[in-house]
């Protein structure tokens, strides 16, 4: 059949209208998207420079979604070789030296072209907070030392800096929920939703020479010097946060061993709290350079100590609650130990770093209601030294620790920070969640690169959505109107 021309000029105009319209579909398309093409990676360097050791983070994001929850990954995580920076104290130079090697990781793992623009941090926790109280300059020729190594790097070093106790713990309450994707939801609006503040969980870290508890409380927090404040993604968070220094495990442990040097009548000192058969020698002099060893080593005591252990938990615990001064808060519902003002503990906790390390060594992380955790712990202490040895052999020096360590732990959950049976269930040991290591790094860098804004990004929101949809909905009827029309005419039969 052939076209008359009539049809041929209708035909054509029919395909100039669909080709209008498909146009000025994926035109409406393009700008409602804003083109999504392959977006580029950025990349930011973490140190943290503890007490016992340092360890270097790399962490990586999209560079279109900065202000998106959820999207910076671990990219690297290296552990410097060596003791923490504080220990340099008499040789500040080989503490920025002791870095290098994690550098070096770090730069292969990020490509060469992005190196200038990677920032790069370091911050000093509760090892360097002790130099400081024992010898600030000391502690300032360290810092200098390490200044000066991280400059020398192709990155964009932002400086090494001394965490307080408060920062430290809130922190690891950002990183802990970010990683979580608790901070925010995100609306199909293009708008920010606050989840419910329940789901918040709390912190709780442990390091070699301090401890922090972070939470958001049912009720206002009374002494405002424990409360942190932030805006995060235009909601404001106000969280319970304290840091005890000298309640990490390595100073507890020294506090401990120096608690039952001063009540010993000589140099042999029997721990309740080491295995039954174990025997060694320990330097007194090391023991007593900590501050927060306020004793003074005991007249006529030689250089080295000997060490035998009993095996004996009662006798271990009724030690490390000596290290705490529960008395203080005696009679008061708000306050933990040594006379500071704690809230009531409530919702899910995520207990990490010495917390998780502990608690793993002895497969109790999976969830063990708090008797079975304070069974197994004390079976643990009573086992000989021998059969400690011979079931975890490659442990070194650490292993002689776990019984004190384990206790430790359960005295300072229990009695100190008020957990009990019922809400044992709360508490989570983990060392990472969402592939990433938990720590106060991550939040410590999404803070100083402003990565979490405080107010919500200038969007199109839900009326420019609405005029989105209506324009795709009139082309798609015009389009339709206008092939009814052609077929009509073309299929229509002729008089």
């Amino acid at each position: 059949m052939k076209l008359t021309c009539k049809e041929w000029v209708l035909t054509a105009l029919l395909a100039a209208t669909a080709a209008s319209a498909i146009t000025t579909l994926i035109l409406i398309l393009v700008e409602a998207t804003d083109v999504l093409l392959p977006a580029g990676t950025k990349f930011g360097i973490v140190f943290d420079a503890g007490s016992s050791h340092t360890s270097l983070f790399v962490y990586r994001w999209p560079a279109d979604k900065e202000n998106d929850t959820g999207v910076i990954s671990q990219a690297l995580v290296c552990r410097v070789k060596g003791p923490g920076i504080s220990s340099y104290a008499s040789n500040p130079a080989q503490a920025g030296e002791s870095l290098r090697d994690c550098l070096e990781e770090a730069l292969a793992v990020i490509p060469e072209a992005h190196h200038r623009q990677t920032p790069m941090f370091l911050g000093a926790t509760a090892g360097m907070r002790l130099l400081s109280q024992k010898n600030s300059s000391q502690a300032g020729d360290v810092f200098a030392a390490v200044a000066q190594a991280l400059r020398q790097a192709p990155v964009n070093f932002q400086g090494a800096e001394l965490l307080s106790g408060q920062d430290e713990g809130a922190f690891g309450w950002i990183t802990i929920n970010y990683v979580l994707s608790l901070l925010v939801k995100y609306s199909f609006s293009g708008e920010w939703i606050r989840p419910p503040e329940g789901k918040l969980v709390g912190a709780l870290d442990m390091g070699g020479a301090s401890t922090q508890i972070t939470f958001v409380p049912r009720g206002p927090i009374l002494d405002k010097s424990t409360q942190a404040t932030f805006r995060l993604y235009g909601f404001e968070h106000r969280v319970y946060t304290h840091s005890y220094l000298c309640f990490g495990r390595d100073q507890m442990l020294n506090r401990l061993l120096a608690q039952l040097v001063q009540s010993s009548p000589n140099a042999l000192i029997r721990h309740p709290c080491y295995h039954s058969g174990y025997a060694g020698t320990l330097s007194l002099v090391p023991l007593y350079e900590s501050p927060c060893v306020q004793d003074t080593a005991p007249p006529g005591f030689p250089q080295n100590l000997t060490v035998e252990g009993l095996g004996n938990p009662a006798a271990c615990v009724s030690a490390i609650r000596d290290l705490f001064n529960f008395s203080s808060c005696e009679g008061r519902g708000d306050c933990a130990f040594n006379g500071v003002y704690q809230p009531p503990v409530q919702g899910q906790f995520y207990a990490f770093s010495n917390f998780y390390y502990t608690f793993h060594f002895l497969n109790l992380t999976s969830g063990q209601p708090l008797a079975t955790v304070n069974a197994t712990v004390w079976e643990f202490c009573q086992k000989p030294w021998k059969l400690v040895e011979a079931t975890w052999p490659g442990e070194g020096p650490r292993l002689r620790d776990y019984c004190a360590s384990g206790l430790y732990l359960l005295t300072l959950l229990v009695d100190g920070y008020g957990f009990s049976k019922e809400t044992w269930s709360s508490l989570e040991f983990r060392k990472q969640a969402g592939g990433t290591d938990i720590g106060w790094t991550l939040g410590y860098m999404l803070n100083l690169t402003s990565m979490i804004p405080a107010e919500p990004p200038t969007r199109w929101r839900a009326e420019s959505y609405g005029v989105w949809v209506a324009s795709i909905v009139f082309v798609v009827l015009t389009l339709g109107a206008v092939l009814a029309a052609a077929a009509a005419q073309l299929l229509w039969p002729r008089d």
